[in-house]
């Protein structure tokens, strides 16, 4: 069962009346699948959106794009969002949970992060404040510097056109190396591999637009190299 579907699932277990003991009965503990992580990822979409000052109808639209929740789940789901998104305050808490959930590099958690950034551009402004939550949140999830610098030239639209650092490369490697970076960005954006990760099919589409941005890197590197 992908990451996502599991969140649907406690979500629609917690809207049907299931205790909360019987819910963390019905699954071992991956991390993924717990209440803890699913309120988590919750609060954290809800304050992003607030992180700018204002909560937008794009941004929510945004938010069920990346977190898909089914329908019978929404209303649950809804009063989890509407208190979070009060203030941006702890998101420090829920970033660092999730982080420590599943550990540095793992790729689920630059998934998440991505949708942050969905989240953040809905609205077409990318707040300085936006920027400073998410690179707190880079930080919390153990992504380094030039992870979270290569995440945001690839989804925020103008923010920076540099090849490399779109590629999370340096002008100092050599082509080859640089080659195999683009070689996993392409491989990591392959529907198939993210569908398996859990990325619903929205959020699919979304990086297949990313992964233009990626090739057109890729494609100035090579030839300013030749």
């Amino acid at each position: 069962m992908s990451l996502w579907s599991r969140i649907s699932e406690v979500l629609s277990a917690l809207a049907k009346g299931a205790p909360l003991s019987e819910v963390f009965a019905r699954w071992s503990k991956p991390p993924e699948q717990t209440v803890a992580f699913t309120i988590a990822v919750i609060a954290l979409g809800a304050k992003m959106a607030k992180a700018d000052g204002h909560v937008t109808r794009s941004e929510v639209q945004a938010f069920r794009q990346v977190f898909h929740i089914p329908p019978e789940a929404l209303e649950q789901a809804a009063r989890v969002f509407d208190l979070a998104r009060q203030d941006v305050s702890g998101y420090e808490h829920y970033a660092g949970r999730i982080g420590a959930m599943f550990g540095s590099g793992s790729k689920i958690l630059e998934d998440l992060l991505e949708g942050l950034f969905h989240i953040a551009t809905a609205d077409d402004d990318y707040h300085p404040k936006e920027n400073v939550f998410l690179e707190k949140v880079a930080d919390l999830f153990g992504l380094e510097g030039m992870q979270f610098q290569s995440i945001r030239a690839r989804c925020v639209n103008g923010y920076s056109a540099d090849p490399y650092t779109i590629l999370g490369a340096s002008q100092e490697e050599a082509f080859p190396i640089i080659k195999a970076k683009w070689q996993a960005l392409v491989r990591d954006s392959h529907p198939d591999l993210m569908i398996a990760r859990g990325v619903p099919a929205e959020a699919v589409k979304l990086a297949e637009k990313r992964l233009i941005r990626v090739n057109e890197a890729f494609e100035k590197i090579k030839n300013a190299k030749s």
